[in-house]
C-alpha cells in the first residue's frame, strides 16, 4: 500500500467542501488533480468514500471511518512539521549532548533550565566525560553538540570559544602552606614545593591548569591525580593538596569555611570554555537554537 499525506488531505477537504473542485480549492489544486488523487486514494482501500448524490460527494459509513483517522494523521504530520521549524517553542527533545565534567555539573543544568520549555517526545541524553573524550563524541557522531572546558585540536570538529572561565587556587584552611602568610601573597617558590591535586592527563581543566600554572612555575608536583573535580575539592578540603580548579566547582566550599581562596603572585586565571560541533554535521533546528541559546549566555 502507498498511501500519502496528500491523498488524506484531499479526502478530508472534499469530506469539507462537499465536491472536489471546492476541494481543489482549498488544497490549491487543479479539479483533475483532486478528482485523480481521491479515486487513486478509492483505489487503494478497495471501497468507496463517498455517496455520489448530483454534484455532491457525501460520506458514507467508510467515509466516516476513516475521516478521524485521516485527521489524526494529518495533525501528527503538522506537528513534526511544526517541531523542526526555526522559532519553535524551545524545546531540547531527542538531542544527544556531551559535555566535559565541570560544564555538565555545575554549568549546563542552569542553561537547560532556562532553555528548556520541558516538553519532551523523546528524553535528551547528556553524557559528562573528560574533554578528549566529549571531543571523539562530537567527532563520531555519538552526540550532537559539545561544551568542553579546555582547548581541543581535531581538525574535524568546529570549535567556538564561548565562555571565560576564572580558576582559583585553594587549600584547607589547615594547610601549612597558610601558616604564618597572614596577608601577604604566597611566592611561587612556596607554590612549587606544595603539593597538587589534579585531574587526569585528557582533562579540560587539567590542560587549562598546566597551561595557567606552568609558564609561572615551570613544573607542578602531582600529590593525587582524580578523575573528578568534586574529587579534588574534597581531598583539598581535607588537606592532601592545593587545587586549581574552576570557582564554579569550589565556591560552595568557599562559603562555608571548608576551603580558602589562596591570594599569590600569579597574574589571573582563566580559560575558554567551547562549544564543539562536527564539521558534517547537519544542524537541526531544535539544535541551532540551543546552540544560539548558550551563544547568549553570559557568565558561568
Amino acid at each position: 500500500m502507498h498511501l500519502t499525506l496528500r491523498q488524506l488531505q484531499i479526502f478530508m477537504a472534499v469530506a469539507e467542501s462537499g465536491s472536489t473542485t471546492a476541494a481543489a480549492e482549498l488544497v490549491c489544486l487543479t479539479q483533475s488533480a483532486s478528482s485523480a488523487a481521491l479515486r487513486e486514494l478509492e483505489n487503494l482501500l478497495s471501497c468507496h468514500l463517498f455517496d455520489r448524490v448530483g454534484k455532491r460527494l457525501i460520506l458514507n459509513d467508510n467515509g466516516r471511518q476513516l475521516l478521524p483517522q485521516a485527521r489524526l494523521m494529518l495533525d501528527a504530520a503538522a506537528n513534526i512539521e511544526q517541531q523542526f521549524l526555526p522559532g519553535t517553542s524551545a524545546n531540547i527533545s531527542g538531542l544527544k549532548i556531551g559535555s566535559s565534567t565541570t560544564i555538565g555539573i555545575y554549568l549546563l543544568p542552569s542553561i537547560l533550565a532556562k532553555y528548556d520549555a520541558g516538553l519532551h517526545a523523546q528524553p535528551t541524553k547528556i553524557t559528562i566525560a573528560n574533554t578528549l573524550d566529549v571531543a571523539n563524541l562530537v567527532a563520531n557522531f555519538e552526540v550532537d553538540a559539545g561544551f568542553i572546558e579546555g582547548p581541543c585540536h581535531q581538525t574535524d570538529l568546529i570549535i567556538e570559544p564561548w565562555l571565560m572561565d576564572e580558576l582559583i587556587i585553594v587549600c584547607s584552611p589547615q594547610h601549612p602552606i597558610l601558616a604564618g602568610q597572614g596577608s601577604n601573597k604566597i611566592d611561587l617558590v612556596t607554590l612549587r614545593e606544595a603539593g597538587w591535586l589534579l585531574r587526569e592527563r585528557g582533562s579540560g581543566t587539567r590542560e587549562a591548569v598546566e597551561q595557567a600554572l606552568l609558564p609561572q612555575l615551570h613544573f607542578l608536583n602531582p600529590s593525587i591525580e582524580f578523575s573528578n573535580s568534586e574529587a579534588i575539592k574534597y581531598a583539598a578540603a581535607a588537606g592532601l593538596g592545593l587545587a586549581c580548579l574552576s570557582r564554579l566547582v569550589v565556591q560552595d566550599l568557599l562559603h562555608s569555611g571548608q576551603l580558602v581562596e589562596l591570594s599569590t603572585s600569579l597574574p589571573k586565571l582563566q580559560r575558554h570554555f567551547y562549544l564543539l560541533t562536527a564539521k558534517k554535521k547537519i544542524v537541526s533546528a531544535r539544535l541551532a537554537a540551543l546552540l544560539e541559546f548558550c551563544r547568549g549566555w553570559t557568565s558561568v
